[in-house]
């Protein structure tokens, strides 16, 4: 596989988001640091997942496919925590600038890393499937 190939770039960009998420971490305590250390378990999923195309996910039928892939369940966990965490803000009538704490300075980084991995697994999905058709994501 090509170093620029998108997938590689996919996968790539979302090591970097785990590690712009490590960053943050030093900063953190309690709660956050938990959920925080959960995603980065689940971004090692998703770019194990990432890195191995469909075809190479299947496996003789008497053998358990052995690549990691992410789940709906995650994914739903996931948009639950940011659900209970939107719940206690005020909406928002303008634009934040990324700054505050270390803690907050480095978690506004990793969310623009993190969206940049979503755009390239966006154009990755464009040319092939990224997620197995078992799959409810």
């Amino acid at each position: 596989m090509a170093k620029q190939s998108p997938r590689v770039e996919a996968f790539g960009t979302v090591d970097e988001a785990n590690a712009a998420i490590g960053l943050a971490r030093l900063h953190t305590e309690g709660e956050a640091d938990a959920m925080l250390a959960r995603i980065q378990n689940e971004l090692f999923d998703l770019g194990a997942d990432l890195c191995t195309p469909e075809e190479g996910r299947r496996a003789p039928r008497d053998q358990k496919l052995g690549a990691l892939r992410i789940v709906a369940a995650q994914v739903l966990r996931l948009e639950r925590e940011i659900d209970r965490m939107n719940a206690t803000l005020r909406p928002l009538d303008s634009f934040i600038l990324p700054g505050g704490t270390p803690a907050a300075a480095h978690l506004h980084l990793a969310r623009t890393v993190t969206r940049r991995a979503e755009r390239l697994v966006c154009v990755l999905a464009a040319e092939e499937r990224v997620t197995p058709r078992r799959s409810n994501i």
